[in-house]
Protein backbone atom coordinates (compact mmCIF):
# COMPACT_ATOMS: atom_id res chain seq x y z
CA UNK A 1 0.00 0.00 0.00
CA UNK A 2 1.59 3.55 -0.25
CA UNK A 3 2.99 5.07 2.35
CA UNK A 4 2.50 8.58 4.20
CA UNK A 5 3.88 12.21 2.89
CA UNK A 6 7.54 12.76 5.24
CA UNK A 7 6.47 15.35 7.41
CA UNK A 8 8.84 18.06 5.02
CA UNK A 9 6.48 17.50 2.35
CA UNK A 10 3.12 17.57 4.36
CA UNK A 11 1.91 20.75 2.48
CA UNK A 12 1.43 18.04 -0.21
CA UNK A 13 -1.05 16.76 1.64
CA UNK A 14 -3.79 17.70 -0.68
CA UNK A 15 -2.01 16.51 -3.89
CA UNK A 16 -1.83 13.15 -2.51
CA UNK A 17 -5.82 13.08 -1.82
CA UNK A 18 -6.09 13.79 -5.04
CA UNK A 19 -4.02 11.39 -6.71
CA UNK A 20 -4.24 8.89 -4.75
CA UNK A 21 -7.70 7.80 -6.46
CA UNK A 22 -6.65 8.10 -10.20
CA UNK A 23 -6.54 5.02 -12.44
CA UNK A 24 -2.96 6.40 -13.46
CA UNK A 25 -0.18 5.68 -11.05
CA UNK A 26 1.82 8.16 -9.56
CA UNK A 27 5.40 8.13 -8.73
CA UNK A 28 6.44 11.28 -6.78
CA UNK A 29 10.43 11.72 -6.76
CA UNK A 30 12.78 14.39 -4.43
CA UNK A 31 15.10 16.20 -6.28
CA UNK A 32 18.05 13.93 -4.11
CA UNK A 33 16.72 11.35 -6.44
CA UNK A 34 14.44 9.80 -3.28
CA UNK A 35 11.65 7.89 -4.57
CA UNK A 36 9.06 9.72 -1.37
CA UNK A 37 5.59 8.36 -2.36
CA UNK A 38 3.69 5.97 -4.77
CA UNK A 39 -0.25 5.59 -5.25
CA UNK A 40 -1.62 1.93 -5.09
CA UNK A 41 -1.90 1.46 -8.72
CA UNK A 42 1.75 2.86 -9.20
CA UNK A 43 2.52 0.22 -7.11
CA UNK A 44 0.72 -2.56 -8.85
CA UNK A 45 2.24 -1.69 -12.27
CA UNK A 46 5.28 -2.95 -10.33
CA UNK A 47 4.04 -5.72 -9.05
CA UNK A 48 5.01 -4.73 -5.36
CA UNK A 49 2.95 -3.36 -2.03
CA UNK A 50 5.24 -0.73 -0.42
CA UNK A 51 7.06 2.29 -1.81
CA UNK A 52 10.60 0.46 -0.29
CA UNK A 53 9.76 -1.94 -2.51
CA UNK A 54 10.35 0.00 -5.74
CA UNK A 55 13.80 1.12 -4.19
CA UNK A 56 14.62 4.31 -1.94
CA UNK A 57 16.45 5.88 -4.74
CA UNK A 58 15.86 6.04 -8.17
CA UNK A 59 19.21 3.90 -8.36
CA UNK A 60 18.25 1.30 -6.35
CA UNK A 61 14.93 1.27 -9.01
CA UNK A 62 17.17 0.67 -12.06
CA UNK A 63 18.78 -2.51 -9.89
CA UNK A 64 15.19 -3.64 -8.79
CA UNK A 65 13.67 -3.46 -12.45
CA UNK A 66 14.52 -3.62 -16.03
CA UNK A 67 12.80 -1.62 -18.59
CA UNK A 68 13.10 -2.17 -22.29
CA UNK A 69 12.00 -0.20 -25.39
CA UNK A 70 8.94 -1.82 -27.29
CA UNK A 71 12.23 -3.23 -29.78
CA UNK A 72 13.68 -4.97 -26.94
CA UNK A 73 16.41 -2.79 -26.52
CA UNK A 74 17.34 -2.71 -22.93
CA UNK A 75 17.13 1.24 -21.80
CA UNK A 76 21.01 2.63 -21.43
CA UNK A 77 21.87 4.22 -17.99
CA UNK A 78 20.72 7.90 -18.22
CA UNK A 79 17.46 6.63 -20.02
CA UNK A 80 15.28 5.53 -17.02
CA UNK A 81 12.44 8.10 -17.54
CA UNK A 82 12.86 8.54 -13.87
CA UNK A 83 16.65 9.84 -14.57
CA UNK A 84 15.44 11.25 -17.15
CA UNK A 85 13.05 14.05 -15.07
CA UNK A 86 15.81 14.23 -12.30
CA UNK A 87 18.04 15.37 -15.28
CA UNK A 88 15.42 18.07 -16.15
CA UNK A 89 13.84 16.82 -19.07
CA UNK A 90 9.79 17.30 -19.21
CA UNK A 91 8.24 14.32 -21.90
CA UNK A 92 4.65 14.10 -23.07
CA UNK A 93 4.83 9.85 -23.36
CA UNK A 94 8.21 7.36 -23.20
CA UNK A 95 6.62 3.57 -23.62
CA UNK A 96 8.95 0.73 -22.14
CA UNK A 97 8.40 -2.39 -20.95
CA UNK A 98 8.95 -3.34 -17.39
CA UNK A 99 9.59 -6.86 -15.38
CA UNK A 100 11.65 -7.61 -12.26
CA UNK A 101 15.44 -7.79 -12.40
CA UNK A 102 14.80 -11.07 -11.02
CA UNK A 103 13.55 -12.66 -14.03
CA UNK A 104 9.98 -12.99 -13.62
CA UNK A 105 7.85 -13.65 -16.48
CA UNK A 106 5.74 -10.82 -15.54
CA UNK A 107 5.91 -7.90 -17.49
CA UNK A 108 3.87 -4.60 -17.73
CA UNK A 109 4.03 -2.01 -20.79
CA UNK A 110 3.73 1.33 -19.57
CA UNK A 111 3.14 4.69 -20.93
CA UNK A 112 4.78 7.28 -19.38
CA UNK A 113 5.27 11.18 -18.94
CA UNK A 114 6.53 13.52 -16.57
CA UNK A 115 5.68 16.93 -14.13
CA UNK A 116 7.91 19.02 -12.71
CA UNK A 117 6.53 20.98 -9.59
CA UNK A 118 8.57 24.00 -8.39
CA UNK A 119 8.61 26.53 -5.74
CA UNK A 120 7.90 29.88 -5.18
CA UNK A 121 11.41 30.72 -6.51
CA UNK A 122 10.77 28.32 -10.03
CA UNK A 123 13.06 26.27 -8.73
CA UNK A 124 12.47 22.12 -9.69
CA UNK A 125 10.32 21.01 -5.87
CA UNK A 126 8.99 18.03 -7.05
CA UNK A 127 9.32 15.30 -9.62
CA UNK A 128 6.08 13.54 -10.76
CA UNK A 129 5.83 10.38 -13.48
CA UNK A 130 2.13 9.51 -14.58
CA UNK A 131 2.11 5.71 -15.29
CA UNK A 132 -0.53 4.83 -17.45
CA UNK A 133 -1.37 0.62 -17.77
CA UNK A 134 -0.96 -0.15 -21.63
CA UNK A 135 -0.29 -3.93 -21.14
CA UNK A 136 -3.32 -5.41 -22.61
CA UNK A 137 -3.59 -3.04 -25.23
CA UNK A 138 0.72 -3.97 -26.32
CA UNK A 139 -0.63 -7.52 -25.42
CA UNK A 140 -3.43 -7.70 -27.67
CA UNK A 141 -1.80 -5.34 -30.79
CA UNK A 142 1.22 -8.00 -30.49
CA UNK A 143 -1.02 -10.80 -30.73
CA UNK A 144 -2.46 -9.15 -34.03
CA UNK A 145 1.06 -8.52 -35.04
CA UNK A 146 1.92 -12.17 -34.48
CA UNK A 147 -1.35 -13.34 -36.22
CA UNK A 148 -0.66 -10.78 -39.27
CA UNK A 149 2.77 -12.05 -39.86
CA UNK A 150 2.19 -15.56 -39.23
CA UNK A 151 -1.52 -15.08 -41.96
CA UNK A 152 -0.25 -17.07 -44.87
CA UNK A 153 -3.58 -14.95 -46.58
CA UNK A 154 -2.30 -12.19 -48.15
CA UNK A 155 -2.51 -8.68 -46.20
CA UNK A 156 -1.95 -5.51 -46.48
CA UNK A 157 -1.95 -2.76 -43.88
CA UNK A 158 -2.82 0.39 -45.08
CA UNK A 159 -3.15 3.87 -42.74
CA UNK A 160 -6.37 6.10 -43.54
CA UNK A 161 -4.59 9.43 -42.12
CA UNK A 162 -1.76 9.39 -44.59
CA UNK A 163 -2.74 6.72 -46.90
CA UNK A 164 0.33 5.14 -46.69
CA UNK A 165 0.98 1.33 -46.27
CA UNK A 166 2.46 0.82 -42.91
CA UNK A 167 2.22 -3.18 -42.87
CA UNK A 168 2.93 -5.60 -45.42
CA UNK A 169 2.63 -9.65 -44.38
CA UNK A 170 4.60 -12.71 -45.42
CA UNK A 171 1.60 -13.82 -47.87
CA UNK A 172 1.37 -10.39 -49.48
CA UNK A 173 5.32 -10.21 -50.36
CA UNK A 174 5.51 -14.13 -51.42
CA UNK A 175 2.36 -13.80 -53.99
CA UNK A 176 3.66 -10.38 -55.29
CA UNK A 177 7.16 -10.52 -55.31
CA UNK A 178 7.40 -6.99 -53.55
CA UNK A 179 10.18 -6.21 -50.79
CA UNK A 180 8.79 -5.42 -47.33
CA UNK A 181 10.82 -2.23 -48.05
CA UNK A 182 9.19 -1.44 -51.55
CA UNK A 183 6.02 -1.21 -49.84
CA UNK A 184 6.38 0.01 -46.54
CA UNK A 185 6.06 4.19 -46.37
CA UNK A 186 4.49 4.04 -50.34
CA UNK A 187 1.20 5.41 -50.62
CA UNK A 188 -1.91 3.65 -52.19
CA UNK A 189 -1.55 5.82 -55.25
CA UNK A 190 1.72 3.96 -55.72
CA UNK A 191 0.67 0.37 -54.69
CA UNK A 192 -2.64 0.79 -55.58
CA UNK A 193 -4.15 -2.24 -54.42
CA UNK A 194 -7.68 -1.49 -55.85
CA UNK A 195 -6.47 -0.42 -59.99
CA UNK A 196 -8.84 -2.66 -61.89
CA UNK A 197 -11.35 -3.10 -59.55
CA UNK A 198 -14.89 -3.88 -60.41
CA UNK A 199 -16.27 -1.66 -58.17
CA UNK A 200 -13.87 0.96 -58.07
CA UNK A 201 -15.99 4.58 -57.23
CA UNK A 202 -17.53 2.56 -54.81
CA UNK A 203 -13.99 0.76 -53.14
CA UNK A 204 -12.63 4.79 -53.38
CA UNK A 205 -15.89 6.16 -51.19
CA UNK A 206 -15.65 3.06 -48.77
CA UNK A 207 -11.80 4.01 -48.12
CA UNK A 208 -12.23 7.99 -48.06
CA UNK A 209 -14.87 7.32 -45.20
CA UNK A 210 -13.18 4.24 -42.66
CA UNK A 211 -15.90 1.97 -44.09
CA UNK A 212 -15.48 -1.62 -44.65
CA UNK A 213 -14.99 -2.78 -48.39
CA UNK A 214 -16.83 -5.71 -50.16
CA UNK A 215 -15.26 -8.16 -51.90
CA UNK A 216 -14.58 -7.40 -55.47
CA UNK A 217 -11.81 -8.34 -58.17
CA UNK A 218 -9.00 -6.29 -59.44
CA UNK A 219 -5.55 -6.12 -60.67
CA UNK A 220 -2.26 -5.68 -58.54
CA UNK A 221 0.49 -4.36 -60.55
CA UNK A 222 3.91 -6.56 -59.73
CA UNK A 223 7.18 -5.01 -59.63
CA UNK A 224 8.33 -7.17 -62.37
CA UNK A 225 5.58 -4.76 -64.69
CA UNK A 226 3.43 -8.06 -64.81
CA UNK A 227 -0.27 -8.25 -63.03
CA UNK A 228 -2.01 -10.20 -60.93
CA UNK A 229 -5.38 -10.93 -60.62
CA UNK A 230 -7.17 -10.97 -57.41
CA UNK A 231 -10.03 -10.52 -54.92
CA UNK A 232 -9.26 -7.41 -52.34
CA UNK A 233 -11.71 -6.90 -49.39
CA UNK A 234 -11.05 -4.12 -46.96
CA UNK A 235 -12.04 -3.84 -42.99
CA UNK A 236 -11.66 -0.81 -40.96
CA UNK A 237 -9.14 -2.02 -37.43
CA UNK A 238 -7.27 0.49 -35.19
CA UNK A 239 -3.61 0.10 -34.47
CA UNK A 240 -2.74 1.89 -31.25
CA UNK A 241 -4.53 5.16 -32.15
CA UNK A 242 -4.56 5.15 -35.70
CA UNK A 243 -7.01 4.52 -37.99
CA UNK A 244 -6.44 1.81 -40.65
CA UNK A 245 -7.37 0.10 -43.30
CA UNK A 246 -6.62 -4.09 -43.48
CA UNK A 247 -6.79 -5.37 -47.00
CA UNK A 248 -6.95 -8.95 -47.64
CA UNK A 249 -6.58 -10.76 -50.80
CA UNK A 250 -7.17 -14.01 -52.70
CA UNK A 251 -4.88 -14.95 -55.06
CA UNK A 252 -7.18 -15.56 -58.54
CA UNK A 253 -4.56 -16.81 -60.67
CA UNK A 254 -4.50 -20.46 -59.59
CA UNK A 255 -7.82 -20.34 -59.43
CA UNK A 256 -8.35 -19.37 -63.36
CA UNK A 257 -5.54 -21.58 -64.43
CA UNK A 258 -7.68 -24.20 -62.89
CA UNK A 259 -10.72 -23.16 -64.47
CA UNK A 260 -9.41 -22.75 -67.66
CA UNK A 261 -7.77 -26.68 -67.38
CA UNK A 262 -10.68 -27.64 -66.46
CA UNK A 263 -12.23 -25.93 -69.20
CA UNK A 264 -9.99 -27.83 -71.72
CA UNK A 265 -10.79 -31.08 -69.84
CA UNK A 266 -14.86 -30.59 -70.58
CA UNK A 267 -14.13 -29.60 -74.23
CA UNK A 268 -11.60 -32.57 -74.77
CA UNK A 269 -14.12 -35.11 -72.99
CA UNK A 270 -17.26 -33.67 -74.94
CA UNK A 271 -15.13 -34.01 -78.46
CA UNK A 272 -14.39 -37.67 -77.40
CA UNK A 273 -18.02 -38.12 -76.08
CA UNK A 274 -19.77 -36.73 -79.37
CA UNK A 275 -17.40 -38.72 -81.59
CA UNK A 276 -16.96 -42.17 -80.01
CA UNK A 277 -18.30 -44.96 -82.46
CA UNK A 278 -20.70 -46.23 -80.18
CA UNK A 279 -23.76 -44.69 -78.48
CA UNK A 280 -22.76 -43.00 -75.59
CA UNK A 281 -25.15 -41.33 -72.95
CA UNK A 282 -24.93 -39.72 -70.18
CA UNK A 283 -27.45 -39.53 -67.35
CA UNK A 284 -28.71 -38.92 -63.78
CA UNK A 285 -28.44 -41.98 -61.57
CA UNK A 286 -31.85 -41.53 -60.05
CA UNK A 287 -34.37 -41.95 -62.46
CA UNK A 288 -32.05 -43.13 -65.48
CA UNK A 289 -33.04 -39.26 -66.60
CA UNK A 290 -30.85 -37.90 -69.67
CA UNK A 291 -28.67 -35.12 -70.16
CA UNK A 292 -26.85 -35.77 -72.95
CA UNK A 293 -26.27 -38.94 -76.09
CA UNK A 294 -24.02 -38.58 -78.57
CA UNK A 295 -24.18 -39.28 -82.76
CA UNK A 296 -23.57 -42.80 -82.97
CA UNK A 297 -26.55 -43.19 -79.87
CA UNK A 298 -29.00 -41.03 -82.17
CA UNK A 299 -27.53 -43.19 -85.24
CA UNK A 300 -28.25 -46.40 -83.83
CA UNK A 301 -31.69 -45.86 -82.08
CA UNK A 302 -32.90 -43.41 -84.28
CA UNK A 303 -33.51 -40.72 -81.61
CA UNK A 304 -32.53 -36.90 -81.64
CA UNK A 305 -31.03 -35.16 -78.69
CA UNK A 306 -34.54 -33.36 -78.28
CA UNK A 307 -35.91 -36.77 -78.15
CA UNK A 308 -33.94 -37.63 -75.55
CA UNK A 309 -32.56 -34.65 -72.71
CA UNK A 310 -34.50 -34.43 -70.13
CA UNK A 311 -36.74 -37.72 -70.43
CA UNK A 312 -35.86 -41.48 -68.66
CA UNK A 313 -35.35 -44.35 -70.35
CA UNK A 314 -38.45 -45.84 -69.28
CA UNK A 315 -40.37 -43.45 -70.74
CA UNK A 316 -38.42 -43.19 -74.07
CA UNK A 317 -38.79 -46.41 -73.50
CA UNK A 318 -34.94 -47.79 -74.14
CA UNK A 319 -35.20 -51.07 -72.66
CA UNK A 320 -36.83 -53.80 -74.69
CA UNK A 321 -37.32 -55.59 -70.97
CA UNK A 322 -39.32 -54.07 -68.66
CA UNK A 323 -36.67 -55.55 -65.90
CA UNK A 324 -33.34 -54.06 -67.65
CA UNK A 325 -33.44 -50.92 -65.85
CA UNK A 326 -33.37 -52.21 -62.50
CA UNK A 327 -31.14 -54.96 -63.21
CA UNK A 328 -28.83 -51.93 -64.34
CA UNK A 329 -29.28 -50.22 -61.58
CA UNK A 330 -28.91 -53.17 -59.16
CA UNK A 331 -24.93 -54.36 -60.53
CA UNK A 332 -24.28 -50.25 -60.17
CA UNK A 333 -25.14 -50.37 -56.26
CA UNK A 334 -23.20 -53.31 -56.12
CA UNK A 335 -20.13 -52.51 -57.59
CA UNK A 336 -20.29 -48.71 -58.58
CA UNK A 337 -19.88 -50.29 -62.38
CA UNK A 338 -20.96 -52.42 -65.48
CA UNK A 339 -18.91 -53.91 -68.15
CA UNK A 340 -20.99 -56.36 -70.98
CA UNK A 341 -24.49 -56.60 -69.53
CA UNK A 342 -26.66 -58.70 -72.24
CA UNK A 343 -29.12 -56.38 -72.94
CA UNK A 344 -31.54 -55.58 -75.33
CA UNK A 345 -32.56 -51.64 -77.14
CA UNK A 346 -35.68 -50.46 -78.02
CA UNK A 347 -35.21 -48.29 -81.55
CA UNK A 348 -37.53 -44.90 -81.97
CA UNK A 349 -39.08 -47.36 -84.46
CA UNK A 350 -39.81 -49.99 -82.32
CA UNK A 351 -37.27 -52.51 -83.78
CA UNK A 352 -34.60 -54.05 -80.96
CA UNK A 353 -31.09 -53.93 -81.02
CA UNK A 354 -28.90 -56.60 -79.21
CA UNK A 355 -26.60 -54.43 -76.92
CA UNK A 356 -23.56 -54.93 -74.73
CA UNK A 357 -24.13 -52.37 -71.77
CA UNK A 358 -21.36 -51.45 -69.92
CA UNK A 359 -21.94 -48.27 -67.23
CA UNK A 360 -20.04 -46.18 -65.00
CA UNK A 361 -21.06 -44.45 -61.53
CA UNK A 362 -19.48 -40.58 -62.29
CA UNK A 363 -19.99 -37.12 -60.34
CA UNK A 364 -20.26 -34.38 -62.63
CA UNK A 365 -20.80 -31.00 -60.94
CA UNK A 366 -22.01 -32.28 -58.17
CA UNK A 367 -24.56 -34.59 -59.40
CA UNK A 368 -24.82 -38.55 -59.16
CA UNK A 369 -24.84 -39.73 -63.05
CA UNK A 370 -24.08 -42.50 -65.03
CA UNK A 371 -21.75 -42.89 -67.97
CA UNK A 372 -23.72 -45.58 -70.45
CA UNK A 373 -21.69 -47.23 -73.35
CA UNK A 374 -23.81 -49.83 -75.86
CA UNK A 375 -22.13 -51.91 -78.03
CA UNK A 376 -24.70 -53.15 -80.94
CA UNK A 377 -23.62 -56.63 -81.66
CA UNK A 378 -27.17 -57.41 -83.39
CA UNK A 379 -25.39 -58.02 -86.67
CA UNK A 380 -22.44 -60.25 -85.16
CA UNK A 381 -25.54 -62.71 -83.25
CA UNK A 382 -27.40 -62.77 -86.74
CA UNK A 383 -24.23 -63.56 -88.41
CA UNK A 384 -23.08 -66.37 -85.67
CA UNK A 385 -26.86 -67.66 -85.53
CA UNK A 386 -26.46 -67.75 -89.93
CA UNK A 387 -23.10 -69.73 -89.82
CA UNK A 388 -24.65 -72.44 -86.97
CA UNK A 389 -27.60 -72.56 -88.99
CA UNK A 390 -25.02 -73.55 -92.27
CA UNK A 391 -23.47 -75.55 -90.32
CA UNK A 392 -26.61 -77.95 -88.65
CA UNK A 393 -27.89 -77.80 -92.48
CA UNK A 394 -24.42 -79.91 -93.63
CA UNK A 395 -23.77 -81.74 -90.78
CA UNK A 396 -26.99 -84.00 -91.70
CA UNK A 397 -25.53 -85.12 -94.63
CA UNK A 398 -21.52 -85.21 -94.35
CA UNK A 399 -21.41 -88.14 -96.92
CA UNK A 400 -19.73 -85.83 -99.93
CA UNK A 401 -17.17 -84.41 -97.26
CA UNK A 402 -14.01 -85.82 -97.82
CA UNK A 403 -11.50 -87.30 -95.49
CA UNK A 404 -9.08 -84.36 -96.57
CA UNK A 405 -11.67 -81.81 -95.90
CA UNK A 406 -12.53 -83.67 -92.48
CA UNK A 407 -9.20 -83.71 -91.68
CA UNK A 408 -8.58 -80.38 -92.73
CA UNK A 409 -11.64 -78.49 -90.17
CA UNK A 410 -10.51 -80.43 -87.54
CA UNK A 411 -7.63 -78.62 -87.28
CA UNK A 412 -8.98 -75.23 -87.64
CA UNK A 413 -11.27 -76.35 -84.61
CA UNK A 414 -8.66 -77.81 -83.06
CA UNK A 415 -4.70 -76.22 -83.58
CA UNK A 416 -1.97 -78.68 -83.21
CA UNK A 417 0.43 -77.79 -80.34
CA UNK A 418 4.20 -76.71 -80.62
CA UNK A 419 5.41 -80.41 -81.06
CA UNK A 420 2.29 -82.92 -81.37
CA UNK A 421 3.16 -86.73 -81.20
CA UNK A 422 2.96 -87.48 -84.86
CA UNK A 423 -0.67 -89.34 -86.02
CA UNK A 424 -2.68 -90.77 -88.68
CA UNK A 425 -5.51 -89.33 -90.70
CA UNK A 426 -8.60 -90.60 -91.19
CA UNK A 427 -7.76 -91.07 -95.06
CA UNK A 428 -4.19 -93.27 -94.27
CA UNK A 429 -6.56 -95.57 -92.43
CA UNK A 430 -7.22 -99.15 -94.26
CA UNK A 431 -10.04 -100.10 -95.01
CA UNK A 432 -10.78 -102.74 -92.69
CA UNK A 433 -9.83 -100.69 -89.90
CA UNK A 434 -12.10 -98.41 -90.75
CA UNK A 435 -14.68 -100.37 -91.02
CA UNK A 436 -13.93 -101.59 -87.30
CA UNK A 437 -13.83 -97.91 -86.07
CA UNK A 438 -17.28 -97.75 -87.53
CA UNK A 439 -18.32 -100.35 -85.64
CA UNK A 440 -16.62 -98.69 -82.56
CA UNK A 441 -18.50 -95.60 -83.35
CA UNK A 442 -21.75 -97.99 -82.87
CA UNK A 443 -20.69 -98.77 -79.14
CA UNK A 444 -20.23 -102.02 -80.17
CA UNK A 445 -17.67 -104.09 -78.18
CA UNK A 446 -14.92 -106.70 -79.84
CA UNK A 447 -16.93 -109.62 -79.47
CA UNK A 448 -20.31 -108.22 -81.04
CA UNK A 449 -17.25 -106.68 -83.73
CA UNK A 450 -16.11 -110.07 -84.21
CA UNK A 451 -19.02 -112.07 -84.61
CA UNK A 452 -20.43 -109.66 -87.18
CA UNK A 453 -17.19 -109.40 -89.36
CA UNK A 454 -16.63 -113.23 -88.86
CA UNK A 455 -13.14 -112.39 -87.31
CA UNK A 456 -11.69 -113.83 -83.97
CA UNK A 457 -11.56 -111.44 -80.90
CA UNK A 458 -7.89 -111.64 -80.82
CA UNK A 459 -7.88 -109.85 -84.68
CA UNK A 460 -10.23 -107.76 -83.69
CA UNK A 461 -8.36 -106.25 -80.28
CA UNK A 462 -5.29 -106.15 -82.43
CA UNK A 463 -6.93 -103.93 -85.14
CA UNK A 464 -8.31 -101.60 -82.03
CA UNK A 465 -4.93 -101.40 -80.64
CA UNK A 466 -3.63 -100.38 -84.19
CA UNK A 467 -5.79 -98.27 -84.06
CA UNK A 468 -5.16 -96.02 -80.79
CA UNK A 469 -1.23 -96.08 -82.11
CA UNK A 470 -2.37 -94.47 -85.40
CA UNK A 471 -4.96 -92.18 -83.79
CA UNK A 472 -2.29 -91.27 -80.82
CA UNK A 473 -5.51 -92.15 -78.40
CA UNK A 474 -5.48 -94.13 -75.42
CA UNK A 475 -8.87 -95.19 -74.88
CA UNK A 476 -11.85 -96.19 -76.44
CA UNK A 477 -14.14 -93.47 -75.49
CA UNK A 478 -11.06 -91.42 -77.16
CA UNK A 479 -10.84 -93.09 -80.47
CA UNK A 480 -14.52 -92.31 -80.99
CA UNK A 481 -14.32 -88.94 -79.91
CA UNK A 482 -11.66 -88.90 -82.64
CA UNK A 483 -13.93 -90.25 -85.12
CA UNK A 484 -16.67 -88.37 -84.57
CA UNK A 485 -14.90 -85.38 -84.96
CA UNK A 486 -13.73 -86.30 -88.62
CA UNK A 487 -17.44 -87.10 -89.40
CA UNK A 488 -16.99 -90.99 -88.76
CA UNK A 489 -20.51 -92.10 -86.60
CA UNK A 490 -21.01 -95.52 -87.60
CA UNK A 491 -23.75 -94.72 -90.07
CA UNK A 492 -24.60 -96.44 -93.18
Amino acid sequence: MSEPLPRQHAGLRHLRQIVAGVSDGVILIATDQTIIWANDRALALHGVETVEDLGVTVSEYRERFELRYRNNHRLAEGQYPMERVLAGEVFDEVVVEVAAADASDTTWTHRIRSLVLVDDDGLPDLLVLVIDDETERYNAEDRFERAFSANPAPALILCLDDLRHVRANRGFLEMTGYREEDVIGRSIYEIDVLEGSARRELAIERLQEGRTIPQMEAFLQLPTGGEKCVVVAGQPIEIGEARCMLFTFADLDGRRQAEAALAQSEERFEIAFRLAPVPTAIALRKGCRFLLVNDAFTRETGYEQQDVVDRDAAELPLWADSGAGAELERLLRKDGRVRGLDLRLRTKSGDTLDCLVSAEAVEIRDQSCVLLVAQNISDRNRTQVEVAHAIEAVMKDTTWFTGAVLEKLVRLRRPETASPAKTAGLAELPPRAREILGLVCQGQDDAAIATQLSLSRNTVRNHVASLYRKTGVSSRAKLIIWARERGVTGAD
